[in-house]
């Protein structure tokens, strides 16, 4: 049984602290003007000498001179939606790797595997974030619905008044409809994750193989309505964020960056508990199969990023452009550096079969994972939120800072509740003596 040990108890509620700290800044020093606005972009440009303000800011500079009212009030929604877009980045990353585990646990039911029983209580102990990263993304987007924010213009009806193509999804994109869709996918979610780790529990007491068929159903259920209720929930939380633009291969794209980081997340808990001396059990074989769907799920993140990608950009519609436009030219080194970190480097480091049994190799090619698609998360976030006003500070550090240390607190106290070693899977002698 894993206890979770006070220095890492300490080092989340430490992270949080901060993280909450840096929180309350944001938001305090966030523009309640546009003058105050453009007081800050002036002061940004001329103090801090960064190229990325220099570059995306010249023109704010030079309208302000001009007194462009039209172009303070922009500036002014961006700066002013800053701190609510730095939190809602890494509220959605954590989340969705909390809910990918608990996917990675439910495929591995429904394909009976016989190498990963002992790490079950892994994926089942990062699912335990689900509930307050769920509470928490329903507060933030009720705030939202109820104009304390700007990050939905289909929310603002004096936009939607003179909006003909958002006002043609108005059928969809409506306040009430909205809550209710997230309502029942939030819930539906906690629901199926709540079933499957009591009936894993109540399979410790006995080999009771009516438990186990019973939690195979439930997995394929839940698979089958994840699969829609995925793309509903990405379509709402972060496409709908440019409500004037769609891909048909969007929902794809976001699941292979949530999967990806959620199999990264299992093999580097299961590597720290290991060096705690737990899960004896599990042997090099093990994680090699983990760093093997690391290596692939890259490879399909990367696959689907290019196909978007070179689809659209290669018809050259103006309205599904300006999606990629914009973020070439504001977010350049992001936007091609993510595709480096997320494809390049696990291609490179991960291809050596020997390198997949190297913890030290394992963790250092997850952090540069899980860092890579915080910035793809990033990418799909700020743009469209912020704009061209963006920048790497005190909100966007401290906001990572908080949910990770909240992420780290739940997940170590949810494995510390369960035993480590599901004592009855039908599968668990295979997977103790699992070697290739």
């Amino acid at each position: 049984m894993y206890k979770m040990s006070s220095t890492l108890r300490l080092t989340a509620i430490v992270l949080v602290v901060i993280g909450i700290l840096g929180i309350a800044y944001g938001f305090i020093s966030a523009p309640t003007s546009p003058e105050e606005a453009m007081e800050i972009v002036a002061h940004s440009d001329a103090h801090h000498g960064d190229a990325h303000h220099a570059d995306s800011h010249s023109e704010d500079a030079h309208a302000a001179g001009e007194h462009d009212a039209e172009h303070a009030e922009h500036v002014f929604h961006q700066l002013a939606n800053r701190p609510w877009s730095a939190f809602m980045v890494p509220m959605l990353f954590f989340f969705l790797i909390s809910v990918g585990a608990l996917v990675f646990f439910a495929i591995q039911n429904v394909s009976q595997a016989g190498w990963s029983p002992l790490l079950f209580r892994v994926m089942q102990g990062i699912s335990n974030y689900m509930l307050p990263g769920a509470i928490i993304i329903y507060v933030f987007m009720v705030l939202s619905a109820l104009h304390f924010n700007h990050l939905y213009v289909w929310m603002d009806s004096a936009i939607v008044e003179h909006d003909a193509v958002i006002q043609l999804k108005t059928a969809y994109l409506n306040v009430p409809f909205f809550l209710i869709r997230m309502t029942i996918i939030l819930g539906g979610w906690i629901l199926f994750r709540t079933i499957l780790v009591k009936n894993s529990l109540k399979q410790d007491e006995s080999l009771n193989m009516q438990l186990y068929k019973k939690n195979l159903k439930i997995s394929i259920a839940f698979l089958l309505i994840f699969i829609f209720s995925e793309a509903v929930l990405v379509w709402d939380f972060i496409m709908s964020l440019d409500p004037h633009w769609y891909s048909t291969l969007f929902a794809w794209f976001v699941f292979a960056s949530m999967f990806v980081s959620a199999i990264t997340t299992i093999a580097m808990v299961t590597i720290y508990l290991k060096s705690k001396g737990l899960l004896q059990n599990v042997n090099d074989s093990h994680i090699h199969d983990l760093a093997k769907f690391m290596f692939g799920i890259s490879i399909f993140w990367t696959y689907l990023w290019f196909s978007q990608f070179m689809l659209i950009w290669y018809a050259n519609m103006p309205e599904e452009a300006v999606y990629f436009v914009s973020r070439i030219e504001n977010y350049n080194l992001m936007f091609f550096g993510t595709l480096a970190i997320n494809f390049i480097c696990p291609l490179l480091i991960l291809m050596n079969s020997d390198f997949k049994r190297i913890n030290f190799i394992i963790v250092l090619t997850g952090v540069l994972i899980l860092v890579g698609h915080y910035f793809n998360f990033f990418l799909l976030v700020m743009p469209a939120t912020v704009g061209e006003s963006w920048s790497i500070g005190i909100p966007e550090i401290s906001s990572v800072l908080f949910f990770a240390g909240l992420f780290i607190y739940f997940v170590f106290s949810g494995i510390s509740k369960l035993p480590l070693v599901p004592k009855n899977s039908p599968f668990l002698k295979e997977s103790k003596h699992f070697h290739y």
